[in-house]
């Protein structure tokens, strides 16, 4: 099915946060034979505004993936108000998912090209004793994890770098791998180990392998200041693993300001 509304004076641009649980998804871009969560939002919206509307997403998620805050843009002609959007969406889509907010942008938003950074969030349950409750969404790590030697090491990821030695290259063109991370820290609360990085773009299972080099540097197999020689290699295999995803949120999408100010 193709996805788009005609232009007219009519046509507004609006953007979605929502959250949901990655279990249930192969993803968010639509496969021919797995669900995923653009499919399961496409279908509600449809079924709320009665048009095809093409949908843009600020990022694709890999399978078994969770996001707090995903942000969503589309333009349409129905005359539907972002707040009751919101309640009208959330009637039909799954449990699984949930829209949390909507607004109207400029006509010339994009959620993922008007982004300027994203957030992510690495869980890693450290305890020995495994929790039920948290299986599928946290990494159970049983051997004692020092934060404080963690979150030193993982300042060595801050700043613009090539990061090859931290991306799973796929059939896709590599294009440019140099991204800046601006914030990249390892905290922990009770027995939840959080690791925690800001940048402005992020490579295909880049995270996840962070959160696998971090571990091997726990576990002494990498040195605690290895990471800036790591990614000075550009080597792949010069990496630790990929972390599962089960312990990976996408916490946030930021945008500028001056956008988002805009329209209300």
């Amino acid at each position: 099915m193709q996805y788009t509304v005609a232009e007219s004076d009519n046509v507004k641009n609006i953007l979605l946060s929502i959250a949901y649980d990655g279990r249930a998804f192969h993803g968010w871009q639509i496969q021919k034979n797995a669900l995923t969560v653009q499919e399961e939002f496409q279908k509600a919206l449809y079924k709320v505004i009665g048009e095809a509307v093409d949908i843009k997403g600020s990022s694709r998620t890999d399978a078994g993936v969770h996001a707090y805050d995903y942000c969503i843009s589309f333009k349409t002609t129905h005359s539907i108000p972002p707040e009751r959007l919101v309640a009208a969406l959330n009637t039909y889509l799954p449990k699984t998912i949930s829209v949390k907010r909507a607004r109207y942008v400029p006509l010339d938003f994009h959620a993922r090209y008007s982004s300027i950074g994203k957030e992510y969030v690495y869980k890693i349950l450290n305890s020995q004793i495994r929790d039920p409750f948290l299986d599928g969404y946290a990494l159970h790590y049983w051997y004692r994890l020092d934060e404080k030697l963690l979150n030193e090491a993982a300042n060595g990821f801050i700043g613009y770098h090539d990061f090859t030695s931290f991306c799973t290259l796929d059939s896709r063109e590599p294009g440019d791998l140099r991204r800046t991370v601006r914030n990249a820290s390892v905290t922990r609360e009770d027995d939840m180990v959080y690791f925690t990085v800001e940048a402005d773009g992020f490579l295909y299972n880049m995270v996840r392998i962070m959160v696998g080099t971090l571990l091997r540097i726990a576990q002494g197999k990498f040195k605690a200041d290895s990471i800036p020689s790591i990614i000075e290699t550009k080597d792949r295999k010069s990496a630790g693993p990929t972390a599962p995803a089960e312990g990976l949120y996408l916490n946030r999408v930021i945008y500028p300001e001056e956008i988002l100010k805009s329209l209300s």
